[in-house]
């Protein structure tokens, strides 16, 4: 007789469905996952232990770089954990400025995992799709922070700066003509709030062109449909959130249950699942899309009719402004001070989560009394989901081990940290 015996495999590193880093040690009996181990560490880069080195403010930029698909949205846990501990509240018009950016991260978040995800399972244009609508978000990062990605725009106490009257406009070159550049400057004419809203018209017929080519191709739902089952009862025990728990059937949000910012002004629904299979978390994150439409929308309209300070008058958290600091040599002082040592935060300890595109990232901040804190531990969504990945695939294929991993929705800066 041939002894048959189960045998292990690497999954990754550097296999592409591996999101890069991680490395996935499966045993396999033929091609049934019997056992899997997600080896995590090769990104680590100690981002927790550097921020006890640095003063407050200089470690919002850190925030960015841990899920680098939900920028804004990790700023602002960060962000939030520091007013609570100084005890001050961002202005009016900053709050409804950071909650119109935290749904236009979440929606380049579901475009990057929706192409993504396509893409692991086989299907390429809708990867090409979602960066097209992407690049008009960046454009939107760019325009409020000067940078398309790691944009450090909220601060302690509001935002960097308010919302630019124009935008950025493309020169013609040897590529694109006048006419061409003409027609590509077409929505840019205006002020960011134009160019948004102009996006969010858009928007809707776009997410319905995802659909048509996914939603009933019968080779999307074969990969799809009751692969990676999670049970609601299951799902709050393995510590799931975002679309991961709500696709199993648990309508658990921040945004309604804990509402920051201006959620609680907001109209919009909880897209919930049924199954909790990968098709599922699909169809959660698809609506998950519309419905930022939505607040975003609602942001815009309030945000025309409603001027005012993006950030609070307080000489000590907040820079003085650069006329200001020309003329005025107290303002001088207190911007050399701020952006050398910056500020010391009351002695105590406070936790911010907010509702990132992935589920619930938290911050809990320790402070003795210092300009560093003494303490930062980041609570990150993904980091639950790669744990349960071992119960998810047992007696699965390995090709649906591709498929539960990307409908995870899995980056790893803020599982490594």
């Amino acid at each position: 007789m041939a002894e048959i015996r189960n045998y292990t495999l690497n999954f990754g590193p550097q296999h592409p469905a591996a999101h890069g880093v991680l490395r996935l040690v499966l045993e396999l009996d033929g091609e049934v996952i019997t056992r899997a181990d997600p080896h995590i560490g090769l990104l680590h880069r100690g981002t927790e232990k550097l921020a006890e080195t640095k003063p407050f403010n200089q470690n919002i930029g850190y925030m960015d770089r841990l899920d680098y698909v939900s920028m804004m949205c990790n700023e602002h846990a960060y962000v939030r954990a520091i007013e609570k501990l100084i005890g001050i509240e961002a202005p009016i018009r900053a709050q409804y400025i950071r909650t119109m950016f935290d749904e236009i991260t979440r929606i380049l978040n579901h475009l990057l995992w929706l192409g993504a995800a396509a893409l692991d399972i086989g299907a390429m244009s809708v990867f090409l799709y979602c960066f097209r609508e992407r690049e008009d978000l960046f454009d939107c990062y760019e325009a409020v922070s000067g940078a398309r990605m790691h944009a450090t725009y909220y601060r302690p106490g509001g935002v960097y700066r308010d919302l630019p009257d124009n935008m950025p406009q493309y020169q013609a070159s040897k590529w694109h003509n006048e006419k061409e550049t003409e027609q590509r400057n077409a929505n840019r004419k205006g002020s960011l709030l134009d160019f948004i809203t102009d996006f969010t018209e858009r928007f809707p017929a776009r997410i319905d062109e995802y659909e048509k080519l996914l939603t009933n191709n019968r080779i999307w739902k074969q990969r799809n449909v009751d692969i990676g089952v999670v049970s609601a009862d299951r799902a709050k025990q393995l510590g799931f959130s975002g679309p991961m728990l709500r696709a199993s059937g648990v309508e658990w949000d921040l945004r309604k249950m804990q509402p920051y910012a201006m959620y609680d002004k907001m109209d919009f629904d909880i897209p919930v699942g049924l199954r909790g299979d990968c098709y599922d978390r699909y169809l959660v994150r698809i609506e998950e899309m519309r419905q930022s439409n939505r607040i975003i929308r609602q942001c815009v309209r309030w945000l025309r009719e409603h001027p005012g300070p993006v950030i609070v008058d307080d000489p000590k958290v907040a820079p003085p402004k650069r006329v200001q600091m020309k003329d005025d040599m107290e303002a001088m002082i207190h911007h050399f001070k701020l952006f050398t040592e910056g500020y010391c935060v009351p002695a105590g300890e406070a936790y911010a989560a907010v509702e990132a595109p992935k589920g619930e990232f938290g911050a809990y901040l320790i402070s003795d009394g210092a300009n560093k804190p003494y303490r930062l531990k980041l609570r990150a969504p993904g980091f639950p989901h790669l744990a349960a990945f071992d119960e998810m695939t047992r007696g699965h294929m390995l090709a649906d081990g591709v498929a539960i991993l990307s409908s995870q929705d899995i980056v790893f800066g803020e599982i490594d940290r």
